[in-house]
């Protein structure tokens, strides 16, 4: 959650060969969940001709996958990770402007969240029988070319990925991704977001950032591939 996600899938599902581009809230632990997949984004939106993926996004422990029970479809795995004083800030700043009072408002709920989930990505990658790749998240603001060449090989796509994209009838709905302005511009804005107003206590940020770097070596270190920052 606030890593790019919400762009990574709009940047994705603008591709001709990629369906989707939002969070379903499906866990896929066997063949079926792929059924309700199809099923839920037929329900507003048709397949593209002649394409070849349909995108979902994961960002809670809530829901897991199993790729090895998903078998025989094709399934081409992404895992990206933020530094977590930024994406802290930002999971704060964006629940605290909730109408009612929500815990993740709160720099040490949210770090919890942040920690619990870093961890269930670096569970996956040592047991996972599927290959993945894994890219830093902040990447798309860094090096957004070098980030979408590798993710247009990874995904064998026959044309490349682009930094612009199209605004979708559910962008920015809750929900189902970022509720931002941003993600209306259609394109990447490399310039971060300021959250100087919110202040992270320096133990808060040292138990996460320990975590992150921790299970950031793992799951690079177990990926098929992998795109980190020099």
């Amino acid at each position: 959650m606030r890593a790019f996600t919400s762009l990574a899938g709009h940047i994705l599902g603008s591709h001709p060969r990629i369906n989707g581009y939002y969070e379903m809230h499906i866990s896929y632990a066997d063949a079926h969940a792929l059924d309700r997949q199809v099923e839920r984004f037929l329900e507003s939106h048709a397949f593209k001709a002649n394409s070849r993926y349909l995108f979902d996004k994961l960002l809670h422990n809530d829901y897991v996958v199993s790729p090895e029970r998903l078998s025989p479809v094709k399934v081409k795995i992404l895992i990206a990770l933020m530094r977590p004083e930024h994406t802290l800030k930002s999971i704060v700043h964006l629940f605290a402007q909730k109408e009612v009072e929500d815990p993740y408002a709160s720099p040490i709920e949210a770090a919890n969240y942040y920690i619990a989930r870093v961890q269930a990505l670096a569970d996956f990658s040592r047991t996972a029988r599927c290959p993945y790749c894994y890219y830093d998240a902040e990447l798309f603001q860094r090096a957004p070319e070098k980030l979408l060449r590798a993710l247009s090989d990874w995904l064998e796509l026959d044309s490349p990925l682009s930094e612009r994209y199209r605004v979708f009838d559910h962008t920015g709905k809750s929900r189902m991704g970022d509720s931002s302005e941003r993600i209306h511009r259609g394109a990447i804005d490399r310039m971060p977001t300021d959250y100087a107003h919110i202040a992270i206590p320096r133990d808060v940020l040292q138990r996460a950032t320990e975590a992150y770097e921790e299970c950031r070596r793992q799951i690079a270190r177990h990926a098929a591939d992998s795109l980190v920052q020099d």
